[in-house]
């Protein structure tokens, strides 16, 4: 024996090896549905202030890891923290969401692209106090919203059907070009931040990559993702990538062929066929649970959880969900699915 620490099992799937099974974490897997992040919350004056509190966001990072045998940690922040850096008003209303400010001049926020990394530096040292206390075993994961998802939060002022930024990509798309410059930008530096803070493996979510015709979809989501991953690689960064293009549907391939991340997370509509071809193509893939499924639980949930792992499980796969997991997912409903894909039982906490 060496006595090296183990390899974390999500790093190894993300290498590409087939494992005697699949590592596990969920999106959202920190936060709502835990009793223990609602009491943390209460002692922030907002959610902002909450995300850029260092002790606060790695004790809600690590809350599920104390709970769970999950595989890897997803540090605690947001992706709108980034227009927030860029000079935008960013809040959120209790029980309705994120508002956004008017969008600022393109050139306006593109000057303070080099003073947005300093401004988002609490999210490093969140990493660094969660990967001091993470087992080495555990991966921990960093972040940041997708080019195009944050600006449709960034363009509308709030969550919505997207209806309207889209209209100003056909309308303005100089303007949205140069907006997604300098996400890309801003998003690249941020995630060279969180490596060199402690992140084992960086995430891109494109929420909101549904409904885009392919041509739009090349310009809007692949182009901005595939320069995002060559400026940190440009950076010196090798952790890998995994990307989320979220409601792309059959427009899953060409992102897996234009964007050079090692992994693609799969939503809840993605078939078998479809992560087989990935796999076979060399990427690692994740998902593709129903959080909604989670929530309900029951033998239709145990026979999901098989079945993904089954079709699956043969090449390289990281299991978790197609969305987050929702406020109101029972905890037993998460301890029973980490069960049957670890062999391992969640920790008893007090009620």
């Amino acid at each position: 024996m060496t006595g090296e620490p183990e390899t974390p099992r999500l790093l190894r799937a993300l290498a590409g090896e087939t494992l005697d099974r699949p590592p596990v974490w969920f999106m959202r897997q920190a936060g709502r549905s835990l009793p223990e992040y609602r009491e943390l919350r209460t002692r922030a004056s907002d959610f902002i202030a909450f995300c850029h509190n260092p002790e606060m966001a790695a004790e809600a990072t690590l809350q599920p890891m104390r709970r769970f045998p999950l595989d890897a940690a997803i540090v605690f922040a947001d992706i709108l923290l980034i227009p927030r850096a860029l000079g935008q008003e960013v809040w959120f209303e209790a029980g309705e969401g994120p508002r956004l400010g008017a969008l600022p001049e393109i050139a306006a926020l593109a000057d303070q692209i080099d003073a947005s990394t300093g401004r988002l530096a609490d999210i490093g040292e969140t990493l660094s106090r969660v990967r001091a206390e993470l087992e080495p075993d555990r991966a921990l994961i960093g972040f940041a919203g997708g080019p195009w998802t944050v600006a449709t939060y960034m363009i509308e002022g709030r969550g919505s059907d997207r209806t309207a930024a889209r209209t100003y990509a056909y309308q303005h798309p100089e303007k949205l070009d140069a907006l997604l410059d300098v996400l890309v930008e801003a998003t690249a530096r941020y995630l060279v931040m969180q490596a060199r803070a402690g992140a084992q493996a960086l995430k891109i979510f494109e929420s909101w990559a549904e409904g885009l015709a392919e041509d739009v979809f090349e310009r809007i989501v692949v182009g901005p993702h595939a320069r995002i991953v060559d400026k940190v690689r440009a950076a010196g960064v090798t952790v890998p990538f995994i990307g989320f293009p979220r409601g792309a549907g059959a427009l899953v391939d060409s992102y897996a062929e234009g964007v050079p991340v090692e992994a693609v997370a799969l939503d809840t509509q993605a078939s078998a066929a479809l992560g087989r071809r990935l796999q076979a193509q060399g990427k690692t893939i994740q998902g593709a649970l129903d959080n909604l499924l989670l929530r309900a639980g029951g033998p239709a949930l145990d026979a999901r959880v098989d079945q993904l792992i089954e079709q699956w499980g043969a090449g390289p796969y990281i299991f978790n969900l197609g969305h987050g997991i929702l406020p109101d997912t029972p905890i037993e409903h998460i301890a029973r699915v980490v069960e049957r894909v670890t062999g391992k039982r969640a920790k008893a906490f007090a009620a």
